[in-house]
């Protein structure tokens, strides 16, 4: 796969997801943030069922590895459990805004995950451009006050579980992302919602269910999917990047639908962020590298030396999924952290 569709879907990822906290503000005077962590998971899983019905992907992850099954099992707990609790948790103590501008430490923890434990390589330029992203979400904090102590706190666990969620999902294969995304959502999304029934039943609407469970299917349903497809030809920490812009996009948003005024330092900001994600894209490195045999699914194309087998079916897109297998391969060429390439570097 190219580097321009992944990059695309990354930042269509987080303008979906930078429009989820403002609106789950609101619905938190209607639910217990357990529960609508459990709702918004819920409609992520049914925002991918065309996907997952159109492919008949509906089945048990039985014929994954042991590895994946605890990638995917990780993925769930800290994405799709521990997360969003801790998110919502916070919002109930600060705005939605500065809540919104807390996430880019979302960046900091995968960078910093992926650097120490998950062999996502960055070279100088690729932490130049890290930086740059974090100066950048404190330019746009400025003027926005800071959030309390509890709030800071505990969106940061939620940053944690959500950058160990990034790598975690970024490296299963043998599923898609619809189906990826699918189980964490039906997994997550049920516990979430029965535990908090249990605790706080709820009194709430069939109107703000509906509108909860909308939310989900667009800011984390098809938002995680577009995410997942990015991460595996990036790297968590390239989309993450990426993904961290969802913030500017509530600031764009802002400016075009409400007539805000993006102030000097929101611009300034801005700029930043583009150039640092410039810079990244940039740091990429080449060396001599192996690859073992194995055999998996995830989306790509032919364009490129690792995938040479051939299609006995008739192929409508360049670009496509399936169960497939590589043979070992030696070779030396500019390439970045994607699924392929999780080595260490020497």
């Amino acid at each position: 796969m190219n580097k321009q569709l992944p990059i695309l879907l990354a930042l269509i990822s987080a303008a979906l997801f930078g429009s989820a906290t403002p609106a789950s503000k609101v619905l938190l005077n209607s639910f217990a943030p357990i529960q609508l962590a459990g709702l918004l998971y819920l409609g992520a899983a049914i925002g991918v069922m065309p996907l997952i019905l159109k492919k008949k992907e509906i089945k048990l992850p039985t014929h994954l590895s042991n590895r994946n099954r605890f990638y995917l099992l990780g993925a769930i707990v800290c994405g799709g459990i521990i997360a969003p609790i801790f998110l919502l948790l916070g919002l109930q103590f600060a705005s939605a805004s500065s809540v919104s501008l807390w996430l880019n430490l979302e960046l900091v923890a995968t960078a910093i995950l992926g650097y120490c434990f998950f062999h996502d390589h960055l070279g100088r330029i690729g932490w130049i451009g890290v930086a740059g992203c974090i100066i950048a979400a404190i330019l746009i904090s400025a003027g926005e006050g800071v959030a309390g102590i509890e709030a800071g706190l505990l969106v940061t666990i939620a940053c944690i579980a959500w950058g160990l969620d990034n790598h975690l999902t970024a490296l299963i294969d043998g599923i898609s992302p619809a189906q990826s995304t699918f189980y964490k959502g039906t997994v997550a999304g049920s516990i979430n919602l029965l535990l908090g029934i249990l605790i706080q039943p709820s009194t709430t609407s069939f109107q703000n269910i509906v509108i909860a469970l909308t939310i989900g299917m667009l800011a984390y349903g098809i938002s995680i999917v577009f995410y997942i497809t990015s991460a595996q030809s990036l790297g968590a920490t390239r989309s993450q990047m990426l993904f961290s812009s969802a913030p500017l996009f509530g600031i764009l948003f802002s400016a075009l639908i409400l007539g805000e005024k993006i102030v000097p330092f929101q611009q300034i900001a801005l700029l930043l962020k583009i150039a640092s994600l410039l810079a990244l894209f940039q740091d990429q490195h080449s060396h001599e590298h192996k690859h073992i045999a194995i055999a998996h699914q995830h989306f790509h194309n032919h364009n490129e030396k690792h995938h040479t087998h051939d299609h006995l079916e008739v192929l409508n897109s360049p670009i496509h999924s399936h169960w497939h297998e590589h043979k070992v391969m030696s070779h030396s060429h500019f390439h970045l952290p994607d699924i392929h390439h999780r080595h260490k570097h020497k």
